[in-house]
C-alpha cells in the first residue's frame, strides 16, 4: 500500500499535465450547459424556478421556451394549357385568251397556302412532409404573436440530416401541450436537407451537368 501511493500520484499528475481531453464530433455539437441556478437569498419565492400562474399555465410565451411544431405541409399543383391555330388562303390569275400571253395555262398562275399550329403543354407536383420539430420563442412581440426558431439534426450511419424551421405564432394558437400545427405559422420557412452517400448517389454529377448546360437540345 506505500509503494501504491506514489504511483497513483504520478498518473494523477500525467493526467493533468496532459489537459483536457479533444471533444468528439458528437460532444462537439452538444448544447452549451444551462446557466447556473440563482443563490438562494432567503425568499421562498423564486420567480425563475418555472413559476406560471393558475390561469396562464405552463403555456409557452417568453422567450426560451419551447414549442413543438407539427409539419403537417402538404401541396399539390397541377397545370394545363393548349393552343391551336389555322389559317388559309388561295388566289389565282386568269391571263388573256388571245396575245402575247395565251401560251400561259390558267392552271400555272393559281397558287394557295395554309398554315396551322397546335402545342399542348401540362405540368403537375405533389409535396408531403410529415413529422415534429421543437423550436424556442426567439422574440415577442406586442400584438400577441412570436417569433419561434429551431433546429434537429439526425446523426446517422450514412450521413446526417436536419431540419430547420422559423416562422411567427400566435400564441393564442398554442395549445395546453405547447403544441401547434406548421400550417397556422406565418412566414413559415422549413428547410429539409441532407448529406452523406445516400444524398450524394440522387444528385446530378458534375460531368453530366455541364454538357447539359451547352446542349442546345
Amino acid at each position: 500500500m506505500k509503494r501504491a501511493a506514489p504511483l497513483l500520484a504520478l498518473a494523477f499528475a500525467s493526467q493533468a499535465c496532459a489537459g483536457p481531453r479533444p471533444a468528439t464530433g458528437f460532444e462537439a455539437t452538444l448544447p452549451p450547459p444551462p446557466a447556473a441556478p440563482r443563490v438562494a437569498d432567503g425568499s421562498i419565492f423564486n420567480s425563475g424556478d418555472g413559476y406560471a400562474a393558475l390561469y396562464q399555465g405552463h403555456r409557452a410565451s417568453k422567450v426560451g421556451d419551447p414549442v413543438t411544431v407539427v409539419l403537417v405541409e402538404r401541396t399539390t399543383t397541377s397545370k394545363a394549357a393548349g393552343s391551336k391555330t389555322q389559317k388559309s388562303g388561295s388566289f389565282g390569275v386568269t391571263p388573256p385568251a388571245t396575245g402575247p400571253l395565251s401560251f400561259i395555262k390558267p392552271s400555272s398562275l393559281n397558287a394557295g397556302g395554309d398554315v396551322s399550329f397546335k402545342g399542348d403543354g401540362t405540368a403537375s407536383q405533389s409535396s408531403t412532409l410529415g413529422g415534429e420539430v421543437s423550436v424556442t420563442i426567439v422574440e415577442v412581440r406586442a400584438n400577441g404573436t412570436v417569433l419561434v426558431r429551431g433546429e434537429k439534426r439526425l446523426m446517422l450511419s450514412q450521413g446526417q440530416e436536419w431540419i430547420q424551421f422559423s416562422g411567427i405564432v400566435r400564441l393564442a394558437d398554442i395549445d395546453s401541450d405547447n403544441r401547434i400545427a406548421s400550417t397556422r405559422v406565418a412566414d413559415a420557412r422549413i428547410t429539409y436537407a441532407g448529406n452523406g452517400p445516400v444524398s450524394r448517389a440522387s444528385r446530378e454529377g458534375w460531368l453530366s451537368k455541364f454538357f447539359n448546360a451547352i446542349s442546345p437540345f
